[in-house]
C-alpha cells in the first residue's frame, strides 16, 4: 500500500530526520581506527533514547529474523545490513551507517558512507559518485513523475562513471511503517513505474558497487556482501514528494560538519 501523508505528518518525519542527522553526527565524531562497530551502535542507541525516540531497526522482524542492533554498519565490501560487532575499524576502511528513528508515530531513515583515514582514491571516487547520484535521483521525486525516473537518474550516472547498481535491494516508502510502498529501485527507465503523488514519502538509497553488481547473503541472514568482495557505497535520504521539487526530510548537515573537523574522516 502507498500511504499519502498530510503536511503535519510530514513535519513529524522532518523532526525525526533532525534527530536522525544528529545521531549520525554523534557516531561520526568517534569514528577512527581502533573503535569497534559495536561501540558505535551503543552510542547511537543511547543518543536516540535520550531524544525520546526509538531505534527503528532494533528488533526489526523479517520472516522471524529480528535485527539485533540500532544501526546497520557495513564495512568495505558489505553493501548493507552489517551487524555491529567487535570488528575494529582500520585506516583505509569505508563504513556505511544506516539508521532509522521512530517517534510520534512515524519513522525517518537515512544512510551515509564514511571514509576512515587514508582511503584509496578509487574508493573515494565511488563514494562521491554514489552521494551525487542520490541527489540526482531525488531531484525527480516530484508529483507527476514516475519511480523509473528516479532509478534512471541514479543508474545512468553511476554506470557512466564505471560502477554497477545493486538490483536486489531498493528504496521504499517511509511512514508509520519503516518499509511501505512503493519500492524505489536505483535502476529503471524514464516514464516507467508508479506515478509520484504529492504526500508520498520515500527513501531513496543508491547502493553502488566498485566491481560487479552481484551480491551474496551471509549465513547470519542479514549481512549482504559484494560477490567479488570489492567495496560498495550507500547513501540515503527520506524525501517527501511535492508539486515542484523534492522536500528532503533527513539531513547530512550535521554529518558534513563533523567530517570537516575530524582528523580521521575524509570529506565526501
Amino acid at each position: 500500500m502507498i500511504y499519502l501523508k498530510t503536511s503535519s505528518e510530514i513535519e513529524v518525519i522532518r523532526a525525526n530526520g533532525v534527530i536522525l542527522g544528529k545521531t549520525h553526527a554523534e557516531v561520526a565524531k568517534v569514528i577512527k581506527p581502533g573503535i569497534t562497530t559495536k561501540a558505535l551502535d551503543e552510542i547511537a542507541y543511547q543518543f536516540i533514547k535520550d531524544n525520546g525516540a526509538i531505534p527503528s531497526f532494533l528488533n526489526y522482524n523479517v520472516g522471524g529474523h529480528r535485527y539485533p542492533a540500532s544501526l546497520c554498519i557495513s564495512v568495505n565490501d558489505v553493501v548493507v545490513h552489517g551487524i555491529p560487532n567487535n570488528y575494529e575499524l582500520k585506516d583505509g576502511d569505508i563504513i556505511s551507517i544506516d539508521c532509522g528513528v521512530y517517534k510520534n508515530g512515524f519513522h525517518a531513515d537515512s544512510a551515509y558512507t564514511y571514509a576512515v583515514g587514508n582511503v584509496a582514491e578509487a574508493t573515494l571516487s565511488l563514494l562521491r559518485t554514489t552521494k551525487e547520484s542520490l541527489y540526482l535521483g531525488l531531484a525527480h521525486a516530484v508529483a507527476g513523475k514516475r519511480i523509473g525516473d528516479i532509478g534512471f537518474a541514479v543508474q545512468s550516472y553511476c554506470e557512466k562513471a564505471g560502477y554497477t547498481v545493486v538490483r536486489e535491494l531498493v528504496g521504499h516508502g517511509v511512514g508509520k511503517s519503516l518499509h511501505e510502498g512503493p519500492e524505489v529501485p536505483n535502476y529503471g527507465r524514464r516514464g516507467d513505474g508508479a506515478k509520484l503523488k504529492e504526500g508520498m514519502v520515500i527513501a531513496i538509497e543508491p547502493m553502488i558497487n566498485l566491481g560487479k553488481k552481484a551480491i551474496h547473503q551471509e549465513s547470519d541472514y542479514w549481512t549482504i556482501r559484494t560477490q567479488d568482495r570489492k567495496p560498495s557505497a550507500h547513501f540515503e535520504h527520506t524525501v517527501a514528494v511535492c508539486k515542484d521539487k523534492a522536500d528532503i526530510l533527513t539531513t547530512f548537515e550535521y554529518i558534513e560538519a563533523v567530517e570537516k573537523e575530524s582528523a580521521y574522516l575524509a570529506t565526501i
